[in-house]
């Protein structure tokens, strides 16, 4: 589903053609904003920024708040209440970015189910670390949990801690019932209708030429950086050989917090453990700020 590698660093520029909040952020975020990022390829992305309650002071002069980005699942967008109520928890470690994938609510674009998304990330990051931000956390879910493990792989210098959500270890998984609706989903052209009118997805209709890199593969080029893996044992979409997977691959850098009774992605997360996830990010990253 892509016309070429989604590898190269996005550009990342506020569009002056929509700004529902008009306020430009002080360094290190005061006041909500709402914009439109232009990614590498072109694509206007709709993203949010939300102010977090906690700053962290490593030194008298340069006081550092973390921000976290998040990427949504595959039929999310940053309007979504579930996608909010993740905003809201997170808030209470840090600042929040959230921005629509290509094809997704009101960004530009035709989604590609986790390959060139990742230039949709970049944009996101670039411009959390353009509002001030010293330390940059990504937590993706489900595809969004695909995307930030490539993202980091790809771009190990952008983020300073990784935690991947409800995400799959490979690529055309069919195991599940609910992945063969997706597949349906995105491969058939009734499909893609149901995802533009249903779910307000559009679906790229090409195959991915060529296909990205694998979120197993991606795991061992992520180190050093901080990598956490979240998955629950009830997960209808995909089984605990994934995160056991991911795991593996990542080796002594990365973590996996396998929950017990917890399903798939945003709908599943409990407000506890995203605090525990929220908690996890400070401990990795601002300790180490500069």
């Amino acid at each position: 589903m892509s016309n070429g590698p989604a590898g190269h660093v996005a550009r990342s520029s506020p569009s002056s053609g929509f700004r529902p909040h008009s306020e430009t952020p002080a360094r290190h975020g005061t006041t909500r904003l709402r914009t439109f990022l232009h990614t590498a390829d072109g694509v206007r992305i709709d993203a949010v920024y939300d102010p977090g309650g906690v700053v962290y002071e490593n030194s008298p002069r340069r006081p550092v708040q973390l921000v976290f980005v998040v990427a949504h699942g595959f039929t999310g967008d940053v309007d979504r209440p579930h996608v909010r109520r993740v905003v809201r928890a997170l808030r209470a470690h840090g600042a929040v970015v959230t921005f629509s994938f290509r094809g997704h609510g009101r960004s530009g674009g035709r989604s590609t189910v986790g390959d060139r998304e990742v230039l949709d990330l970049a944009a996101a990051v670039a411009w959390a670390r353009g509002l001030g931000h010293a330390r940059v956390a990504t937590v993706g879910f489900s595809m969004g949990g695909s995307v930030v493990l490539r993202h980091a792989a790809l771009h190990p210098d952008d983020t300073d801690a990784v935690v991947s959500v409800s995400a799959p270890a490979r690529w055309y998984y069919r195991g599940t019932a609910p992945m063969r609706r997706l597949h349906w989903l995105v491969t058939r052209p009734a499909g893609r209708l149901v995802g533009r009118y249903g779910f307000r997805t559009r679906i790229h209709h090409r195959d991915w030429d060529p296909v990205p890199l694998s979120p197993v593969e991606a795991v061992p080029r992520i180190a050093p950086t901080p990598l956490l893996v979240v998955h629950g044992d009830r997960d209808g979409y995909f089984p605990v050989d994934h995160p056991h997977m991911l795991a593996a691959a990542a080796g002594d850098h990365g973590e996996l917090w396998l929950e017990a009774g917890m399903g798939h992605a945003e709908h599943a997360v409990t407000e506890e453990l995203l605090g525990r996830i929220g908690g996890w990010a400070v401990g990795r990253t601002v300790g180490g700020a500069g």
